[in-house]
């Protein structure tokens, strides 16, 4: 019998969390899988064509303008990519991160403090990087923030590539180092890249915002089963909410965090309670993740992936730029800094432990892969100098490089590593069994 007492028994960190957040966390992951090779290809496809003799014709589609100039919505397409279908993705960010916080596994600040601490600490650490490098080039210092993103449908395309089992335990450590990633990112976008901020537009996105959040909350039952209805009165009043704040001078994008955050978590009583199945938020995930990962992104990146390199010797000259390099640095060195020293630091202060699913490699494989940042990374970069000027172009490429070389050592430390992963994915489908869950959500997972 072990006479230690449970007080004085160390903790262990980055455990399996509940089954039912594995199942969830399992689901989530297997979509942005698409999502990502949609990803990666679109770059591809907007690199190949910016760097062909029909060149012209991409820049120019991508500068192509459409819209309402009255309302200051007269946007080029690749502006359109940014502020609208960019503000798909970030309502997606809003309901996963109130969705973790509220009934996920993180509302438990003993297994949410190392992820998000570990988060922090890969933000810190490549934003110093930049800065370090960029000291002597003040007017680059303006895209500290642009390697401290992390793209988890990017990095999840690269574990469906090399085939990885990552136990549910470092799934759900990935999945919470891009939320809160995502959350610290679009809380710098709003805060620090704000410009000639207006007032009265703002004050006014708060009357459809809140009526908005009001009838969500009042109407969600009928919005779960009623999928059209969503679409018919949810869908405006967001729209009037993004105008207004694209109007008002902060990123657009914001906007879709906010319309996110008012999104229910649970099923009113008149639905069954929490108890009688997802609520809206998790519906609301089902439904627009598909369009967030297959369409938004995808067309997002390929009007800003899009860079004219210029041959070898242009490569050489934008690598050698103090901007690329510290989002190399940053990125590729900075984030498995920040994650793992964090990490370390407050497994040893408190005394914890791993699971014993995984070693320190696999947490150092993890921090390799939240090096890839793409997404957000582009974003900022776009807000930090500008669209395509020549230090965004080369920013461009700095993101492109890192996210590629992060990619492939994640590629080296994972890869060998998922014989070890498979056999702990048994044990949790044998740990399924004795607890009684039924083969067809084991399926799920």
């Amino acid at each position: 019998m072990n006479s230690t007492p449970p007080s004085s028994r160390p903790s262990t960190v980055f455990g399996r969390g509940s089954y039912a957040e594995a199942l969830r966390i399992g689901e989530i992951l297997r979509k942005e899988t698409v999502g990502g090779a949609l990803l990666v290809s679109a770059a591809i496809i907007a690199l190949v064509w910016a760097n062909s003799p029909a060149a012209d014709s991409y820049f120019a589609l991508r500068d192509f303008k459409v819209g309402y100039e009255p309302w200051h919505l007269e946007l080029s397409l690749g502006a359109w990519a940014a502020d609208g279908l960019l503000a798909i993705f970030f309502f997606l960010v809003g309901l996963e991160l109130k969705r973790e916080f509220v009934a996920g596994d993180l509302r438990d600040i003993r297994k949410s403090i190392v992820p998000v601490a570990a988060a922090a600490g890969g933000v810190v650490v490549p934003a110093v990087i930049y800065v370090v490098v960029n000291l002597t080039s003040p007017e680059t210092l303006r895209g500290w923030a642009i390697p401290t993103a992390t793209d988890i449908a990017f990095a999840v395309a690269v574990l469906a590539i090399i085939g990885s089992h990552l136990p549910s335990a470092l799934r759900i450590f990935l999945l919470t180092l891009a939320v809160v990633d995502d959350l610290i990112a679009i809380s710098i976008i709003a805060f620090f890249y704000t410009s000639d901020l207006h007032v009265e537009p703002l004050l006014l996105a708060l009357v459809p915002l809140a009526v908005y959040a009001f009838l969500a909350h009042k109407y969600r039952h009928f919005f779960g089963l009623h999928a059209a209805s969503a679409w018919l009165i949810l869908l405006p009043l967001g729209v009037v909410t993004w105008a207004l704040v694209h109007a008002s001078g902060i990123h657009a994008t914001v906007a879709g965090v906010l319309l996110g955050f008012a999104i229910p978590v649970f099923r009113s009583q008149a639905g069954g309670g929490p108890q009688a199945g997802p609520g809206l938020a998790e519906i609301f995930e089902h439904r627009f993740r598909p369009i967030s990962a297959g369409i938004a992104v995808p067309i997002f990146a390929f009007f800003s992936a899009g860079v004219a390199v210029g041959g070898w010797e242009g490569l050489v000259s934008a690598l050698a730029d103090p901007v690329a390099l510290g989002i190399i640095a940053g990125l590729v060195l900075g984030k498995p800094i920040g994650i793992l020293g964090t990490t370390w630091v407050l497994t040893k202060a408190t005394r914890a432990t791993l699971d014993s699913s995984f070693k320190w490699i696999d947490i150092f494989g993890v921090a390799l892969l939240a090096g890839i940042g793409f997404t957000v990374s582009l974003l900022v970069a776009e807000l930090s100098f500008g669209h395509g000027s020549l230090h965004d172009d080369h920013a461009k490429v700095g993101i492109l490089a890192a996210s590629l070389l992060a990619a492939l050592l994640a590629t080296a430390v994972l890869k060998t590593r998922n014989r070890q992963y498979r056999q702990e994915e048994e044990r949790e489908k044998v740990d399924a069994d004795q607890d009684g869950i039924p083969d067809v959500y084991q399926d799920r997972a």
